[in-house]
This record gives structure tokens, C-alpha cells and sequence, in this order.
């Protein structure tokens, strides 16, 4: 399948993966970005440009007008401390821009929405390990409420309007055009202050854990999300699926792992933990394989490789 998409935060980090991999395919892509966060040089060159807000009338113009058959939502405000000291601001971003992309879809006739929510948020901190789906949803950030009420509002405007809403739950995502200085990228943050010689603080006792899947990988799940069948149900579930890798790594490993990438061993500080963060996450994959046919591809210290050649300016 191709067709017409638009990408909401495509000028970020994940959002201009997904653009590439969407336009490989055969899509015409066009990327939505206020240029916050995201950068206008990573956007394809093949990908047509919007300097938008997703909360502003200008962005729910570009969506209702652009005849897309597919629209992917990925831009968000992704800290957790901020969404704790600014849930406002949280909510402002991630709950009234989706509704406003929603709303556009719905007016410009989308077939389907993709939207970027969170596994390692939504599910709080659950007590199966990996978590499969169906795991009871108990966020402990605000920003995990704002992943979780967006599901919502997917399922709910879909049915009103008549889109098909998937939501993928991603674990934490790595890689290449990952920003050293965004709280939200520890494994980016450790990566550059290793190069620099610096010491890595690890919050808490380091045996917190993670699951971190390769944002190529991501991309690849996003372009078969567009076109696989959906299933309806009476489950906020149904048309949702974890994109990870199946495994923990706790941050002190991770450490380690990154120390081997670059050949260097990493001096390590601890501080105290923060409030609103899971202390392990770890999803399941199993209905992504079932379902998407889609299992990450890209081993964790391959994909480190990548980031450090990233940096080093030999991947773009």
C-alpha cells in the first residue's frame, strides 16, 4: 500500500525516521513541525514542510485540507519532569494539539491515524513483566496521563467520525538525530557525555530498567501500522501495540553497554531519583508479531554503533 501521509513532529527525531521509511515505501509525505524540538535539515528532502503549531489553526488547516489518506501523530512533550512541574503545559501540548489534529482528520476525510503514545508510561508500574497489552493502565506522571487520555480520545473521535485509530505504544526509543541535550533521551545523554569525557549520573540506584528499541525499528512498526487490518472491540487494547524489544536493561548496564560501544570505561555519579518515573519497564511484543508482523530488528549494540556513528558524523 502508499498513498498520502502527514506526520505530525515530523522534524524530530522519531517523526523523520518514519518520514524516510514512509517515503522508501512509495508515500507522499509531508512533515507538520513548529521546529521546537525538531530540526527543519532532518526533514527529507522529498518530504514537503509545514511550520506548525498542532494547536494552532494552521496546522488543523494543513490536515483537514491535504487530502491524506494517513496522518501520524508524533509530536508531544515528552519529559516527565516537565509534565510533573508543568502538567498545564503537558496537557496543552499533548491533549488539546491531538484533539486538534483528530478534529482535522475528521474534517479532511483520514482513513486512518496513527498515534505515538507510551508503554513505558501508560502501564505505570505493572507488576507482569514484559507487559502484555491488557495490563491494567495506571500512569504515575502526568505525562503518562496525557499518553493514556490520548488513546481515548483516539477511540472516541474515531468512532464519531469515522476514522481507524491504532495506537503504538512505544518502549524507549534510541538512535541516530536522538537530542544529548533532551531529558528524555538517556541513552543519547549518556552517549554524548562519554564522548566528552564526562561522568554519567544515573538517578537512584542504576538497577531501574528499561526496554530500548531502535528507532528504525519504530519506524518500520509505523509504516506497517498504516495499512494493517483493525480490530474493534470494547477494550482501549484492541487497537493498540507495544513496539519494543521484549527485554530490560537497567541503566547501570546500560552504562556498560555504552562504555563497550565507544571503548571507554564510563565514570558514574549517582544522584537521587525523580519523582514520576517507573522504577522497570518492559514490554510485550507478541501481538505486534502476531498482528503487524513486525519484531525489532536492530540489536541494542547495534544500534549503539549507529548512534555513536552519529555522532561522529557518519550516518545522517
Amino acid at each position: 500500500m502508499s498513498g498520502s501521509v502527514l506526520i505530525t513532529g515530523g522534524a524530530g527525531f522519531i517523526g523523520s525516521h518514519i518520514a524516510e521509511a514512509f517515503l522508501a515505501a512509495g508515500w507522499s509525505v509531508t512533515c507538520l513541525d513548529d521546529l521546537s524540538r525538531g530540526k527543519r535539515q532532518q526533514v527529507p528532502r522529498d518530504a514537503r514542510f509545514v511550520k506548525a503549531d498542532v494547536r494552532s489553526p494552521e496546522a488543523f488547516t494543513a490536515v483537514a485540507d491535504g487530502k491524506f489518506d494517513v496522518v501520524i501523530h508524533q509530536a508531544a512533550q515528552i519529559d516527565v519532569r516537565i509534565s510533573v512541574d508543568q502538567p498545564a503545559l503537558d496537557a496543552s501540548i499533548n491533549l488539546v494539539g491531538f484533539a486538534n489534529t483528530l478534529s482535522a482528520a475528521a474534517a479532511g476525510g483520514v482513513k486512518r491515524v496513527l498515534f505515538a503514545s507510551s508503554g513505558g508510561v501508560v502501564y505505570g508500574d505493572p507488576a507482569l513483566l514484559p507487559t502484555p497489552e491488557p495490563t491494567a493502565n495506571l500512569p504515575i506522571s502526568p505525562y503518562g496521563v496525557s499518553k493514556l487520555a490520548g488513546e481515548h480520545y483516539l477511540r472516541v473521535l474515531g468512532a464519531l467520525h469515522g476514522f481507524e485509530g491504532v495506537a503504538l505504544r512505544y518502549a524507549n526509543v534510541y538512535g541516530p538525530r536522538q537530542d544529548p541535550a533532551s531529558e528524555a533521551g538517556v541513552v543519547s545523554i549518556f552517549v554524548s557525555r562519554l564522548r566528552a569525557g564526562k561522568p554519567l549520573t544515573v538517578f537512584g540506584d542504576g538497577t531501574q530498567t528499561r526496554d530500548y528499541v531502535f528507532v528504525k525499528d519504530v519506524a518500520r512498526a509505523n509504516l506497517l501500522a498504516a495499512s494493517v487490518t483493525v480490530s474493534r472491540g470494547d477494550r482501549l487494547d484492541v487497537p493498540a501495540f507495544n513496539v519494543a524489544t521484549g527485554r530490560e536493561t537497567s541503566v547501570n548496564d546500560l552504562a556498560q553497554h555504552i562504555g563497550r560501544a565507544l571503548g571507554r570505561q564510563p565514570a558514574i555519579e549517582y544522584a537521587p531519583p525523580r519523582p514520576g518515573e517507573l522504577f522497570r519497564s518492559c514490554l510485550d511484543v507478541s501481538k505486534a508479531a502476531r498482528d503487524l508482523k513486525w519484531v525489532p530488528q536492530v540489536s541494542f549494540d547495534e544500534g549503539l554503533k549507529q548512534l555513536a556513528a552519529w555522532f561522529d558524523g557518519a550516518v545522517q
